[in-house]
């Protein structure tokens, strides 16, 4: 696909940082409007995030709901696809709309310019352009809790993002899974299939079958409205409040399987886990799917990320010319979610092309696209 060159004198008109489904997704936009950008990816191919995690990850959405804007994606209705069939299909789009990735080049450093544009600095030089778009996703750097310091040399640890499949843990003896929300659960259920496991529950979330009334799941919830309550709205204070929503995997049939639910974990001696409820457990190898933190240290920019949080209204943040997608409830439920963060990338895309035309339209209330107002992710 063509790879445009930005010369230091020559910006471009946009810069998508991040090649994965928010930014492929905005990328189809741009060049629907003839813009002058570029898309870049620190992985070494497009779809890399997708294929680096665990072997038999199956997304909860049926294949009807996970298309990006203007290409379906290619599977039966109410089928669940692999991750490696998002990892392709994601490279598909690319290559379907031309769109120019330049992957292996992650952003060591951003920072505006005198004249208002900005300055990327790549491992392989720099880039500058006009606006700029952050569409890195959610999942950047995992989470590990300190007292995983306290464990054994010899016990063997990994985080849910470096999970493949159970090859990867001793044979035989107890694995511990720490959390229990939607990869903790799946992946103690995978396992479980081989040695003896327990999983600490710091929060319980809830808890849904991926079909009622024998339709699936995103049927209903799409048919509701969840995905689409506005981020701004009370009852989205409250969905954000309850945390994650397991879907298909029931922690009661996990018990009738023989796994071992416990607490939340307070600590950890050697090869013995302590848990809230005062009881311990000894262990062999644990698996934390304790989630993710945000990653901005790249970002020398003034006034976008306070003690660690966006400032944005719906991707748009204080700064012009710089933008957000794919945050968790940028604007609603379904914002970082494969089959709907196209909404969001149409109305940020329009949104930009205002800006770019009359930059002042920026602070001036009830010009441009409206995108409705939301609390920093």
């Amino acid at each position: 696909m063509p790879i445009p060159v930005s010369a230091a004198d020559q910006p471009l008109e946009v810069l998508v940082v991040g090649a994965g489904q928010a930014g492929l997704a905005l990328g189809q936009h741009l060049a629907r409007r003839g813009a002058n950008f570029l898309l870049l990816d620190a992985g070494p191919q497009i779809g890399h995030s997708w294929r680096s995690r665990w072997d038999s990850l199956r997304l909860f959405s049926p294949a009807q709901y996970d298309s990006l804007p203007g290409l379906p994606f290619p599977a039966p209705a109410d089928t669940h696809p692999s991750k490696d069939d998002v990892a392709d299909y994601l490279q598909s789009y690319a290559a379907h709309f031309a769109l120019p990735v330049r992957c292996n080049s992650p952003v060591l450093r951003l920072h505006p310019d005198a004249d208002g544009s900005f300055t990327a600095t790549t491992p392989t030089g720099t880039l500058r352009a006009e606006q700029v778009v952050v569409a890195t996703g959610p999942f950047q750097i995992p989470h590990i809790p300190a007292l995983a310091e306290q464990l054994d040399p010899l016990v063997t640890q990994l985080h849910s993002a470096a999970y493949r499949n159970p090859t990867q843990l001793p044979g035989a003896g107890r694995v511990l899974v720490v959390g229990a929300a939607n990869s903790g659960l799946q992946i103690a259920a995978e396992l479980a299939a081989t040695r003896p496991v327990t999983v600490a529950v710091g929060s319980r979330p809830t808890e849904l079958p991926q079909r009622i009334a024998g339709r699936d799941l995103f049927f209903w919830l799409t048919e509701s409205g969840f995905f689409t309550v506005p981020a701004h709205t009370r009852i989205a204070r409250r969905l954000r409040a309850r945390g994650d929503i397991v879907i298909g995997t029931r922690s009661s049939t996990l018990r009738r399987r023989g796994i071992d639910f416990r607490p939340r974990l307070t600590g950890i001696t050697g090869r013995t886990a302590r848990f809230a409820d005062g009881t311990t457990v000894g262990v062999d190898a644990v698996v934390w799917a304790t989630g993710y933190r945000p990653d901005y240290s790249w970002l020398h920019v003034p006034g976008a990320v306070v003690d660690g949080r966006v400032r944005h209204t719906g991707g748009v943040t204080d700064v012009p010319g710089l933008y957000f997608l794919g945050l968790p409830w940028q604007t609603c439920r379904g914002s970082a979610l494969l089959g709907f963060v196209g909404a969001d990338a149409a109305a940020l895309s329009a949104r930009m092309a205002v800006d770019a035309t009359a930059p002042a339209a920026r602070a001036e209330p009830g010009r441009g696209p409206a995108i409705p107002a939301v609390f920093p992710a």
